[in-house]
């Protein structure tokens, strides 16, 4: 994903203030699906998006039961 892709992406996430509002409407399972899915981004480098996945992760993860 080059450059301009991530700008892309990343102007499609919500702002925090957004978050706790959109983060109601899904599903305990879809929660822990875009958990892992934003845990594997924010592993994948240090660059804004990466910055902003960890966020989110640590964010979700706080809020939602572990999944066993």
């Amino acid at each position: 994903m080059d450059a301009n892709e991530h700008t892309a992406v990343a102007g499609l996430i919500p702002t925090q203030d957004d978050a706790a509002r959109r983060l109601a409407i899904l599903t305990l399972d879809e929660a822990h699906d875009l958990l892992r899915l934003l845990q594997l981004i924010a592993r994948e480098g240090a660059d804004e998006l990466s910055q902003e996945a960890g966020w989110f992760a640590r964010e979700i993860a706080s809020r939602i039961p572990s999944d066993n």
